[in-house]
């Protein structure tokens, strides 16, 4: 295999890391979805403990919202290395995601306050408190 050969190669299989990690950010945010509308059906009943049980729910939201962070941070590392690598004649197949780690764009918090991920789950945390709100 020559170096062209060996780029292409790499790019495939980092375009493939990067489209692995696409697909479970996507599956976070319906799993989410799915919890927490199962859990508002089963928890809207007059009898409950206490008003504020719902608030409960704010809890797996934001564990959903964190590893949607991580798993977005992991992506745009790669996003980095196929940049890298698609300037390159030839190859050594690294793909180290934290080589990118120090990049401000590339770090946990900088995708967990992404915009896309803000609007997504600060619209699961407004349903929880609306809910919450209109059962007292």
């Amino acid at each position: 295999m020559n170096g062209t050969e060996k780029v292409v190669k790499h790019l495939e299989m980092t375009q493939a890391v990067i489209n692995r990690l696409g697909r479970n950010s996507f599956l976070l945010k319906s799993w989410s979805m799915t919890i927490l509308v199962a859990a508002m059906v089963l928890i809207a009943k007059p009898d409950l403990p206490s008003p504020y049980f719902n608030l409960v729910l704010l809890i797996p939201v934001m564990g959903f919202w964190g590893l949607d962070g991580y798993f977005l941070m992991q992506e745009r590392r790669f996003r980095e290395i196929y940049k890298e690598i698609s300037q390159q004649e030839n190859t050594d197949f690294e793909m180290d995601p934290k080589k990118h780690k120090n990049e401000p764009k590339c770090s946990w918090i900088s995708a967990f306050f992404s915009i896309t991920l803000i609007i997504f789950y600060l619209i699961e945390v407004l349903f929880v408190s609306v809910i919450t709100y209109f059962s007292n």
